[in-house]
């Protein structure tokens, strides 16, 4: 690549933006009655026609939850856990837990915490990480953070996914400065691509991040994903070459369907190495993905959010208008 033949402490200096502390590369759900054998045996018959199965034979588990999961199901094989929340409210609430003990597993067993986010949506609903119990819980110190896709734009503006999330998230928690890293925006989207590419290796050969034994591409500890109502995840879009990509870990485009333009992006086998991956989706809107992702909707081409398929453990966060057409 073109940035190979830079340093390692060329490539992971820290600089100085808008937002200097970041390292570069370079009320209660009532319960309600619980569902008759008769009800039982639909609900399942309902469920299964879609593709999906629930949890568990005791009646009790296909019940709704007061406060947190409206319903908790297990797609078929390869789609992954299914929770459906009464709201995003509760979606929040829950996501904050799950992210939490994944931190508190992490950090114990490896003594660090790698976590990816997207833009869009999906840094709202981390907003309960900022609140107690985990503000004052969470061993933010462990916590090392990128990100799936970047916009090639300054970092103060207002379609940088860094600004999104420092302006929502990392400016309310203690994460470390030199634990964010954040795109050169200074360089071009190849070169930018390499350049973030080049970070990953130095901190897979430094032990912070993991290595895939089973693919040979970096195994972050948990990918947080959005998803676009077209299906496109990252900056992966529907019938775009780049989701084949199959030898770089970053890559760029520039000629995205969605402004701006030009992009740096973690490709498939590096989303698909996670240990834990959650995908995020609220909104009428992104009904329709969801039914052709997870139940029995058709489309001519595979989405991109059907190609994310972990070799850990993926699980979806559905708010109930973004799973009403299950």
């Amino acid at each position: 690549m073109a940035a190979s033949s830079r340093s390692l402490s060329a490539t992971l200096r820290t600089f100085h933006t808008t937002h200097p502390s970041v390292r570069r590369p370079s009320p209660a759900v009532p319960v309600l009655p619980q569902p008759s054998s008769t009800a039982n045996k639909l609900l399942r018959h309902s469920l299964r026609s879609k593709g999906v199965t629930v949890i568990g034979t005791n009646p009790k588990k296909l019940s709704f939850r007061t406060k947190s999961s409206m319903a908790e199901m297990a797609t078929e094989k390869g789609k992954g856990k299914l929770q459906v929340f009464n709201s995003e409210e509760e979606l929040a609430v829950s996501l904050a837990k799950y992210t939490a003990d994944l931190s508190d597993k992490f950090a114990k067993e490896r003594g660090a915490f790698t976590v990816v986010v997207s833009g869009g949506s999906l840094i709202k609903s981390l907003r309960k990480l900022t609140e107690p119990p985990y503000i004052d819980s969470v061993e933010w110190s462990k916590w090392h953070v990128f990100w799936v896709d970047e916009r090639v734009v300054p970092k103060d503006h207002p379609e940088s996914n860094y600004k999104l999330a420092y302006d929502s998230f990392l400016s309310k928690v203690p994460i470390l400065p030199g634990h964010v890293y954040a795109i050169n925006d200074a360089l071009s989207a190849e070169a930018a691509a390499d350049d973030y590419e080049n970070c990953l290796k130095h901190l897979v050969k430094s032990k912070v991040v993991d290595l895939s034994a089973v693919t040979g591409f970096p195994k972050f500890d948990l990918m947080l994903l959005g998803m676009g109502p077209d299906g496109h995840v990252a900056s992966l879009f529907p019938g775009h070459p780049l989701v084949h990509e199959n030898k770089k870990w970053v890559t760029f485009i520039k000629d995205s369907p969605k402004p701006p333009p030009e992009r740096i992006t973690f490709t498939f086998p590096v989303i698909n190495s996670s240990a834990y991956i959650a995908l995020v989706v609220a909104g009428a809107g992104k009904a329709n993905v969801v039914h052709i992702a997870l139940g029995n909707g058709q489309n001519t081409d595979l989405l991109p959010v059907q190609m994310v398929s972990p070799e850990g453990e993926l699980t979806w966060f559905l708010d109930k208008d973004a799973s009403s057409k299950l």
